[in-house]
């Protein structure tokens, strides 16, 4: 007697959603991929502007992990180029490279700040108990670089982006994103160069595709369905159908009802909860407590062909709104259709709640105008046309003591048979697009091969068997390059 056929809904075509139904299609799994947008890609995917490609923000790709660069290179083939990472931080009219160069670091704070700011550092050094970093982001910053250095160039840039003081942000979100950075470190090897491998976060150099980072989820839908899986674009998804602790399918938010085996979710966790049925009181409460940031993106089609030449610019100054300013000129020319003109991307961050997501298309375009012009980086004649796309729910907000209720959270979603969740929405971590594709890897593997992987463990503190690096070659693994 034949086997039956394992049926499997994918919900939400981000970088995990995509790679999760990539993967089972691939494995003759009978795959549907549900997108409530009319794109793949998610916050990773690639729009057309003005005659030249663009993404939704600033989004590079870099991976020590083989499984993921063989997943990307396979999809991509040999249509992407290694781009040289450029970027500063504006603050106070001053732009400063990043990572930290000593030489520019002492120019543009001037002997006596820099000192001072060296002094606060020491001071850190020497405090009995300085290995307690506390529980929020400030102390944990303040303990590793010192109070001055923490208010230059990380509390402004943090606040905005996510809404709530630095002493009401979780040490977690330090704890991922700049856990290896040290201020010696830093100094020495922009002393001396070379030396220990840097921050994943600082790389020098990463892979981009020719025609944006969205090519490489346009690729996978055509794969998913070239292998005998659906993309079922502009179809959102209302709720699961439940029968007690099994999930049994899907239910569209046109009504319909669909029967599945498993279900990979990469919906935003607060959405699927609070849609399920018979949820218990504690993980309800715990669920309202868990908050995501959304995004406005200002793109300015300015004419000039050099503006300046990073790849993007944090925006440290508290005078400005605006959080980050990206130059897709700089990135490979392929994207630029070889047009004069330069497309910026200027980032705001908002919740739901706040006035300034009800703004006007209008409104956005001519504060970006305005705070680009105070920059100095453009004059205001030379901006041409404005173009503004709102992405909600994009960051997950890592409020100090979040991880109680997400483990209440998690808990319950775990004991959910044929449920697995995934991607910076569905799992609620503050996810690269690596993380994403490995959480997307993992899911198919877990169904199609019966592994037991652990969801919840990506993007925490897992190491790599074995380390890779994509070059201009191709693969790079324990020094011998595999070539596509």
């Amino acid at each position: 007697m034949a086997k039956k056929k394992i049926r499997v809904a994918v919900i939400g075509a981000g970088p995990a959603g995509a790679t999760a139904a990539y993967e089972l299609a691939k494995k003759n799994i009978d795959v549907d991929l549900y997108e409530a947008s009319p794109h793949v890609g998610g916050m990773a995917r690639s729009i057309e502007l003005w005659g030249q490609a663009v993404d939704i923000g600033p989004h590079r790709f870099f991976s020590s992990d083989p499984r993921v660069n063989k997943i990307w290179l396979e999809v991509i083939g040999k249509d992407y180029k290694m781009v040289n990472r450029l970027t500063r931080i504006y603050f106070r009219n001053k732009f400063y490279m990043y990572p930290v160069q000593a030489v520019d670091a002492l120019k543009n704070l001037g002997i006596i700040e820099a000192a001072l700011c060296v002094g606060s550092y020491m001071i850190e050094r020497i405090k009995p108990g300085r290995n307690d970093l506390g529980d929020t982001f400030e102390s944990w910053v303040i303990a590793r670089f010192g109070k001055r250095l923490y208010e230059h160039f990380f509390k402004t840039y943090s606040e905005k982006l996510w809404g709530i003081k630095c002493s009401e942000l979780d040490a977690d979100f330090a704890a991922q994103r700049i856990k290896k950075l040290s201020l010696s470190e830093a100094i020495k090897n922009a002393l001396f160069g070379g030396g220990s491998e840097k921050h994943k976060t600082l790389v020098d150099q990463f892979a981009y595709p020719l025609k944006g980072t969205g090519q490489v989820y346009e690729r996978m839908k055509k794969n998913i369905i070239i292998n005998g899986g659906n993309v079922k674009l502009k179809t959102p998804i209302d709720s699961l159908l439940m029968k007690g602790r099994n999930v049994t399918g899907i239910k569209l938010a046109s009504g319909e009802e669909i029967k599945y085996d498993q279900i990979i979710s990469s919906m935003p966790i607060t959405i699927l909860i609070s849609r399920m049925k018979d949820v218990p009181n504690d993980v309800v409460k715990a669920n309202k407590t868990l908050r995501f940031r959304n995004t406005i993106i200002v793109y300015l089609l300015v004419e000039s062909n050099k503006i300046f030449p990073d790849n993007w610019i944090y925006v440290h100054s508290s005078e400005l709104k605006t959080g980050r300013i990206t130059n897709f000129k700089n990135w490979v020319p392929e994207i630029n259709n070889n047009k004069k003109e330069t497309i910026l991307a200027m980032e705001y961050w908002c919740f739901d709640e706040d006035d300034f997501w009800k703004w006007d298309d209008e409104k956005y375009i001519n504060l970006a105008k305005e705070e680009i012009v105070k920059t100095g980086l453009i004059k205001p004649n030379k901006i041409k046309d404005g173009k503004v796309i709102r992405v909600p729910k994009c960051y997950p907000v890592y409020e100090r003591g979040y991880k109680k209720p997400l483990v209440k959270v998690e808990k319950f979603l775990s004991s959910i048979n044929n449920l697995q969740v995934i991607g910076r929405y569905g799992a609620f971590k503050y996810n690269n697009q690596d993380h994403s594709i490995l959480m997307g890897l993992f899911a198919a593997e877990n169904i199609a091969d019966n592994k037991k992987h652990d969801l919840w463990g990506v993007n925490t503190d897992y190491e790599y068997q074995e380390s890779s690096t994509i070059t201009e070659s191709g693969l790079v693994v324990n020094s011998k390059v595999k070539k596509q």
